[in-house]
């Protein structure tokens, strides 16, 4: 694929220097070792910063809690994929004949992690300032529309609503383990998914605690 810059660079709205690192944001790792792997990763920790800075001062007298959970709300694999449709991303993927073929340029999980090597290869090309600015332009209506009501549901009820509106079995969970006395008692808890491949654990004081820190991770996981 012959990539356009100038009309790409227009549809994204970002000026790169370096055009291959625009080339290889869009690049899907079915096409081989220079693909948007490294850049997603990258992203993907720049995009957590920058929304988690956002909300701090957004939200000035909220706890670690509901700061995690607004989180959640807002970086999340559908909401990074309804950013990737938004602009269009799906014509500019470079994919293997495999991924094409079987839709993967409409796939979530691809679209977002595009998304976030983008972000990446922003900051790689013109430094963290950029790469804040495009991030904060990108996720501006979700930003602004976002208000305490969003974290005032615990993180199983918001796991189980947001499941149930994918068609998604509710989660299960499962005590593996209660150590400790009495009074000082660990549960450990199993949260299993459909759409997530690996079970999330998490430790508790009590049963209920514990399963809410499961959902947590898995809320904040769906990307």
């Amino acid at each position: 694929m012959s990539f356009d810059i100038k009309r790409l660079q227009k549809k994204i709205d970002a000026k790169f220097d370096d055009h291959a690192l625009l080339e290889q944001a869009l690049t899907h790792r079915s096409i081989g070792r220079s693909n948007n792997e490294r850049l997603e990763f990258l992203g993907d920790s720049i995009l957590g910063f920058v929304v988690a800075d956002e909300i701090y001062t957004r939200f000035p007298d909220v706890d670690e809690g509901i700061m995690s959970r607004l989180r959640a709300h807002l970086v999340n694999r559908d909401s990074l994929a309804a950013i990737a449709k938004k602009l269009k991303l799906s014509d500019e993927l470079v994919l293997g004949q495999g991924e094409m073929k079987s839709g993967g340029k409409h796939r979530a999980s691809i679209l977002s992690d595009a998304v976030e090597a983008l972000i990446g290869a922003i900051y790689k090309d013109k430094g963290l300032d950029e790469a804040k600015c495009w991030v904060l332009d990108i996720f501006k209506e979700q930003l602004d529309s976002l208000t305490l009501d969003t974290a005032t549901k615990d993180p199983k009820t918001q796991l189980q609503e947001y499941l149930q509106a994918r068609g998604i079995a509710v989660p299960k969970y499962t005590v593996i383990s209660t150590t400790g006395l009495d009074h000082n008692q660990h549960f450990k808890v199993e949260c299993q998914v459909e759409s997530v491949d690996e079970s999330v654990y998490a430790t508790a004081s009590s049963r209920k605690k514990a399963e809410q820190k499961a959902a947590l991770k898995i809320l904040e996981g769906l990307h």
